[in-house]
């Protein structure tokens, strides 16, 4: 049986959804300073953040078409 449009839109909320719920999970673990004591912090924890920051701005050139994703 093919998808319908329908499928198709149900499909992309249900992605929409589980994007929303990540972000928000990021916002507040952000907030908490990744779980990170300001004492504590180490260039283990700055390497762990740049990792986060490339693939979101992958993301984010992705969803904007900034950067290599740029028209």
């Amino acid at each position: 049986m093919a998808k319908t449009n329908d499928n198709a839109l149900d499909a992309f909320i249900a992605a929409k959804a589980e994007i929303d719920a990540m972000l928000a999970r990021l916002v507040v673990h952000s907030a908490d300073h990744f779980d990170y004591s300001p004492d504590d912090v180490h260039w283990g924890h700055v390497g762990t953040l740049d990792q986060y920051r490339v693939r979101l701005r992958e993301i984010t050139d992705m969803a904007f078409h900034e950067g290599e994703h740029a028209a």
